[in-house]
């Protein structure tokens, strides 16, 4: 499954650097006492960009982890391109399914905005920008992309997702827990390779990956690229044909050798 996962990430890297070319290129712009590049037109497309290129370096992360079965740290990742996904259908929805909004421009603010005010004092208080909630963002995409599902189902099931995923970026007891087992007992510091462990998150690897590619097409169609959009498609079902539509030919048996090994 390993195979699989990495044809994912060539075809949305060679997906990525299609869309680059279709936007304007960073600038060299002045930074405190030097240069830093910088997107100065500050494009919504631009803006996909940029998460998109988050999602495939997350999903090389995830591989990175699953083949040394750091299934904490992995967990953790999925909660960012969870967020990443939604980011993408957000903005994208903009211009493929409504117009911009006073939510995506209030979303577009904070999401340009500099780290520092004053370059000049970086120990100066941030001012976080006013940037609009998670929820509201999740419920608009829900309700412009989904309009016959139940919003309010859908936006609980979403906060059940980041809740539990939130355990593994903070470290809860119960998901830390998750590292406890084996003969003899002990914590599975040094990773959780050939434990039952690993078919659950190896499946999660699965709903990631195939995410990733959606939400390529979603990004795709919002740069006006059919083509593109096509071909992924494309690729999209015979992702599907190769692992099934849930993913179910890729999970290891539990306590068997798992199919991510590390190099």
């Amino acid at each position: 499954m390993r195979k699989l996962f990495l044809e994912v990430i060539t075809v949305l890297s060679n997906a990525f650097q299609r869309l680059e070319g279709q936007v304007p290129p960073p600038k060299l712009v002045p930074h405190r006492d030097g240069y830093v590049f910088r997107f100065v037109e500050q494009t919504l497309e631009q803006a996909l960009l940029l998460k998109l290129a988050r999602v495939v370096t997350g999903l090389k992360a995830v591989d990175a982890l699953l083949a040394k079965g750091l299934l904490q740290e992995m967990a953790a990742l999925c909660r960012i391109l969870d967020e990443l996904c939604e980011d993408i259908a957000f903005l994208t929805a903009a211009l493929t399914n409504d117009e911009v909004t006073e939510l995506h421009t209030r979303y577009l603010r904070g999401f340009w905005a500099e780290e520092f005010t004053d370059p000049t004092n970086t120990l100066a208080r941030h001012q976080k920008p006013d940037a609009p909630r998670r929820s509201k963002v999740v419920a608009y995409t829900h309700r412009v992309l989904n309009p016959s599902d139940d919003v309010s189902r859908m936006s609980d099931v979403q906060q059940a997702i980041s809740s539990t995923y939130s355990g593994y970026i903070h470290a809860a007891a119960p998901q830390v827990m998750d590292m406890y087992g084996g003969d003899p007992l002990h914590f599975h510091i040094e990773g959780m390779l050939r434990t039952s462990r690993m078919a659950d998150h190896v499946h999660d690897g699965w709903n990631y990956h195939f995410r990733a590619v959606i939400v390529a097409i979603f990004v795709a169609r919002a740069f006006g690229d059919a083509q593109l959009s096509r071909l992924l498609g494309e690729y999209h079902d015979k992702f599907i044909v190769q692992s099934g539509p849930r993913g179910e030919g890729i999970a290891p048996i539990a306590g068997r050798e798992p199919p991510v090994r590390g190099a």
